[in-house]
């Protein structure tokens, strides 16, 4: 696309890649607030779903070379170079969002480990 505003079609396709991409990136945040959540209430079946859930998607974004493949679908439709063309976050989230997510992640396997020593 070289620069050029995309087609209202292609635009339309980035919103709803964008979107879905946004709605699994919360999903997964959900499960990695929930997993210390599910300790602290000795919910551990809970907090074990929700690790397994998470390293599930860890698995395939270590398939994908580190991507998510949501972002190869909205590289289709945006030649746009921004941390965030495919999803709804704020550039610096999108930028820093697997150290971030990722250190809390394994905060949250050390969490859980311990209440079982």
């Amino acid at each position: 696309m070289s620069g050029v505003l995309p087609v209202a079609g292609q635009a339309r396709k980035l919103a709803l890649v964008k979107l879905l991409h946004t709605m699994v990136w919360a999903f997964f945040v959900s499960c990695i607030v929930g997993i210390p959540i599910a300790c602290i209430g000795r919910q551990f079946r809970w907090a074990d779903v929700l690790a397994g859930i998470v390293l599930l998607e860890c698995s395939v974004l270590a398939v994908n070379k580190g991507r998510c493949p949501l972002t190869d679908v909205a590289r289709r439709y945006s030649d746009d170079c921004r941390a965030n063309f495919d999803i709804y976050l704020p550039e610096w989230l999108a930028r820093h969002n697997k150290l971030l997510f990722g250190s809390l992640f394994v905060a949250d396997l050390v969490f859980l480990a311990r209440q079982f020593i």
